[in-house]
């Protein structure tokens, strides 16, 4: 009923909103600067943001930016799982069937992204999201699973993604073989004041809107009470 009230085409401020339709913030455009660096140079990076800032829908339009002839994604937010549980997600989502061991799950994953990409010339990207709940052990075993030729190659992508508190865990002295082979650490920041006026009437104009619909006292208001974070906005 309110679409029609407010003569809008669609429903504003859904999640179905496409990459290719998002709103240039310098935070996004950044974060975007980020990921296409990563890309260029292959390895592992960190993404961090406060909930709701935007990091998923950066990912997701990462991973649609991505040639699937050149690049397979592996998303894979189980993170409080086992080591085991681990492997076998990875195993899965490179197309194998786990071995049952876990040396044997090591050598398959690191044989199978080998594989891909130099005979296939695909080169495997791992989506590791909600990282600031892995345990120790998890973060280890990274280290070493994605240790290719002596740490002389990086035949894969490989993102680590979560809250801010993921970076402060990164700085402990055990985390710190993990933290020193990172190309990449950004945390996504959310809008700024104006940004927020910017982003609620693109998502106005998306939706068909033909006149203003908040006033300004009301913007300002979102702004103040949202800190800034599109979740929010939306």
């Amino acid at each position: 009923m309110f679409k029609a009230f407010y003569s809008l085409a669609a429903t504003p401020f859904a999640k179905e909103v496409g990459a290719d339709q998002a709103y240039p913030s310098a935070a996004s455009q950044e974060t975007a600067a980020a990921l296409a660096y990563l890309k260029q140079t292959r390895g592992m990076g960190l993404i961090v943001g406060e909930p709701g800032a935007g990091k998923t829908y950066a990912l997701r339009g990462f991973s649609q930016s991505l040639n699937p002839a050149l690049y397979k994604v592996v998303y894979f937010p189980l993170s409080t799982g086992t080591v085991n549980d681990f492997y076998r997600g990875l195993a899965y989502g490179l197309g194998e069937e786990p071995k049952t061991r876990k040396i044997d799950l090591f050598r398959q994953i690191q044989q199978a992204v080998t594989t891909s990409f130099q005979d296939r010339k695909v080169t495997p990207v791992f989506i590791l999201d909600e990282m600031q709940m892995a345990k120790d052990v998890f973060l280890s075993d990274l280290n070493l699973l994605f240790n290719f030729q002596m740490d002389s190659s990086n035949p894969f992508l490989l993102l680590l993604c979560g809250l801010p508190y993921l970076r402060d865990r990164l700085t402990l002295n055990h985390n710190r073989p993990l933290a020193q082979r990172l190309l990449l650490s950004h945390q996504v920041e959310p809008l700024t004041k104006d940004e927020v006026k910017g982003y609620v009437a693109h998502h106005l104009r998306l939706a068909g809107a033909s006149h203003a619909i908040f006033t300004e006292n009301a913007l300002e208001a979102l702004a103040a009470s949202t800190k800034g974070y599109p979740r929010l906005v939306n």
